[in-house]
């Protein structure tokens, strides 16, 4: 007899206090909703219990996990402060309460003996540790912890401009917008033979008075920033990305030999071809489409998907491994790549060069007419490179204009990709993935590596033809890692935050749009109302505040989904030249199918690949982080000339300290000051996503057309700052007229630096 499905009940509050303390992990929300059997609609209530626990001291939370009040998390931020009398390092937690829980309890930090210089500290540094307690109860220091990363070393370190003074000494111009307007004073003797418009770094000496410039020393010149073409040293130095390889690292690289057959299939007869921007160095995916001739599978394909076999050069523990692990991924800006891998591997063994035999691990895939897939395998082989095409040319020959590459390849290769596309994204659109319209723009460089112009590229059916044969190749590589319990890095999307997609639920509601409360989230709802504003005014509006509402993809060994594209289980696997967690991937597959050298080592479980996959996501949030603010100052620079030039753009953000704006035309993000918005005083409705006049209710809200003037541009900061020049709404419409208003061209005044400092 079939037992009727029962919904999981709420747990009480002492459960919920049970399983907390139970647990020797990082603990959440997420975490606790998963271990009860909790769906979306009781996420809810969950939080607002362990809210209540929180209120009552029950448990305490700490950077969205939770714990007993009075104990350590197993991963925390740390103070290290001296050594014991053995030598060893001793930490104090930076967040504790004292007065609540008593004397911090320390922490003894235990360095590895072949520790990385990043699990180096010493007194003074901030770190993050993975702590565990002794259990030895006549220790009085009970806890010990390893090092993860490190935050911040003992001295503070600052990089900037230096300005050379007719003293002998000069000034220090900060490039981080938070210290924008707060030079530096270097004394003479002190400028370690800095030049004029050196990119430097200098340590701050102790303040003995509260007046005049806080002097430094410059410890370090990290590269003339004459061109433009430099501005990207900026970002490398400013996040600490590695850049320059060690010599063991390179001379591993130089050494590496072309594979051969042995060992592998061959499959360099199949004209699999690669399809990449047109400036691409390197190509590590190559396709080919073909119908399906079993009879079982009527109007299906079998698509080849073929991903450069990284695995067969960088070996576990190689000085090649250690070094990809440590920078996680390529970085890109628009002057130069920062690559994960030597040029040697990422741009010449690895790189699918047409008509040159290369190592592949390829995965080939069966689907239906319907495009869903039927079944895939996986084949370690030696392939050969038919054609090296560019997505305009490869769109531009199945749209009717072949060129002397394509022609011979249109009926043959091209035409067939296409219907393969065309019948998986019959999937995908039932699937329904979250479709945002923001499109992406790319910085043009000039012969001088000056900016030339801001263009959109426009998204082809090529572009989504590789999106998708990619996709579906990630989703065979986690299934067959699930399948043989093999562990793997999962690329993971959590669902929004019950409290983020409430402040939706509002914000939509003031634009008579519904969200609904009850049932499980999914992607396809924000379509819906994504598709309802389709052509509307607040297009741009709400496809910005949807954005917002969504969580960071990341990287876990545990999985939990991926909920922006609708997928069950998710892996990255198509771009080990690149990143870091499908090299992991690559060698997991080795490993599950006996593929031959190169596996994922047994002692590499699932613990060990969470610390990884945590690595990594920093590291890619380093990467995102500097390639936005490179592009910032290069359009900085850019608009630096421009200076009382007017502009039309839209609000991309609203803050109590005042509106920022993109431009439309370069996409370039600006700061308004709320005090210099007309005579009104402004507050803040973040339900709302606005400034709103106090007295004449003119209102400014995210995504709103605007016309602005340029008063200043800080280039180093890639910092810019606007006038408004047109009114806001007033009820909800808009007025026509603008408001005049004098223009003040001169520097911003320090109150004004304070305001771009929130940005």
């Amino acid at each position: 007899m079939t037992r009727p499905h029962t919904k999981p009940s709420l747990p009480s509050k002492d459960d919920l206090l049970a399983f907390i303390g139970r647990q020797s992990g990082k603990i959440g929300t997420r975490e606790i909703a998963r271990a009860f059997g909790l769906k979306n609609a009781d996420r809810a209530t969950l939080k607002r219990m362990l809210r209540e626990l929180a209120d009552a001291g029950r448990i305490e939370r700490r950077r969205k996990k939770l714990h007993h009040p009075g104990t350590l998390p197993p991963v925390v931020v740390t103070d290290i402060t001296a050594r014991d009398a053995d030598g060893e390092l001793i930490a104090l937690p930076t967040d504790w309460d004292e007065a609540e829980h008593g004397p911090a309890p320390k922490i003894r930090v235990r360095i590895p003996r072949r520790a990385r210089p990043s699990e180096v500290a010493g007194v003074g540094d901030r770190a993050l540790l993975r702590v565990e307690e002794s259990g030895e109860k006549d220790d009085p220091i009970r806890h010990t912890g390893r090092v993860i990363k490190l935050i911040d070393r003992a001295r503070q370190r600052v990089l900037g401009i230096y300005r050379a003074t007719p003293d002998g000494g000069g000034r220090l111009a900060p490039i981080d917008k938070k210290q924008l307007g707060h030079e530096l004073s270097i004394p003479a003797g002190a400028g370690a033979n800095a030049r004029d418009g050196d990119l430097v770094a200098v340590e701050v000496a102790p303040r003995r008075s509260g007046y005049g410039l806080a002097s430094a020393r410059v410890t370090e010149k990290l590269g003339s920033l004459a061109t433009e073409r430099a501005v990207s040293l900026i970002a490398i130095h400013a996040h600490s990305i590695p850049h320059v390889f060690p010599a063991a690292t390179t001379a591993e690289a130089e050494a590496a030999k072309p594979a051969r057959l042995a060992g592998r299939e061959d499959w360099r007869a199949l004209p699999l071809v690669t399809i990449d921007p047109a400036d691409a160095k390197d190509h590590d995916d190559a396709v080919y489409a073909a119908r399906d001739d079993d009879p079982a599978n009527p109007g299906g394909f079998v698509i080849s998907v073929a991903i450069a076999d990284v695995s067969h050069y960088v070996r576990p523990g190689s000085a090649l491994d250690r070094e990809a692990l440590l920078r996680g991924n390529s970085v890109y800006f628009p002057d130069r790549v920062v690559p994960m891998l030597p040029e040697r591997i990422s741009n010449d063994l690895c790189s699918l060069k047409p008509g040159e035999e290369r190592a592949a691990l390829a995965v080939r895939l069966v689907v239906g007419a319907d495009g869903r897939k039927r079944s895939h395998s996986f084949h370690r082989v030696l392939m050969r490179s038919a054609a090296r095409l560019s997505y305009v040319q490869a769109q531009a020959a199945v749209d009717g204009w072949p060129d002397e590459t394509t022609g011979p390849l249109l009926a043959s290769i091209l035409e067939p990709l296409y219907c393969a596309y065309r019948a998986v994204k019959r999937a995908r659109d039932a699937r329904a993935p979250l479709d945002l319209d923001l499109p992406e723009r790319k910085i043009v460089l000039t012969a001088h590596n000056t900016v030339d112009r801001v263009m959109t590229p426009e998204r082809l059916d090529a572009h989504r033809l590789i999106e998708e044969f990619m996709i579906l190749a990630n989703v065979a590589a986690a299934e067959t890692l699930e399948r043989v319990r093999v562990p793997l890095i999962y690329r993971v999307h959590d669902e929004p935050d019950p409290e983020r997609v409430n402040a939706l639920r509002e914000f939509l509601q003031s634009l008579d749009i519904s969200l609904p409360r009850a049932g499980a989230l999914r992607a396809e709802q924000f379509n819906r109302i994504l598709a309802r504003v389709k052509g509307r005014d607040v297009e741009k509006l709400v496809n910005e505040v949807v954005l917002r509402t969504q969580a960071q993809a990341e990287y876990a060994a545990e999985n939990y989904g991926h909920f922006g594209l609708n997928l069950r289980r998710y892996a990255h696997f198509t771009s080990p030249i690149r990143r870091y967690a499908d090299l992991i991937v690559h060698r997991g597959l080795i490993r599950a199918l006996r593929l031959g050298d190169g596996a994922l080592p047994q002692e590499q479980g699932a613990a060990a690949l969470g610390e990884i996959g945590a690595q990594i996501s920093a590291a890619e949030r380093r990467a995102m982080k500097a390639e936005r603010e490179t592009f910032d100052r290069l359009l900085a620079h850019f608009l630096a000339d421009r200076i009382g030039a007017t502009f039309e753009g839209h609000i991309s953000g609203a803050t109590r300290a005042g509106l920022f704006v993109k431009l439309d035309d370069t996409g370039a993000d600006g700061f308004i000051p709320a005090r210099t918005i007309g005579a009104d005083y402004f507050r803040y409705h973040e339900d709302r996503h606005a400034l709103i006049g106090a007295k004449s209710g003119e209102t400014h809200r995210l995504g709103d057309r605007v016309t602005v003037r340029l008063i200043e541009a800080a280039p180093v900061a890639g910092a810019l700052r606007f006038e408004l020049l047109s009114e806001g709404r007033y009820n909800g419409a808009r007025r026509r007229g603008r408001r005049e208003r004098a223009v003040h061209a001169q520097p911003a005044n320090r109150a004004q630096r304070e305001r771009m400092r929130e940005r």
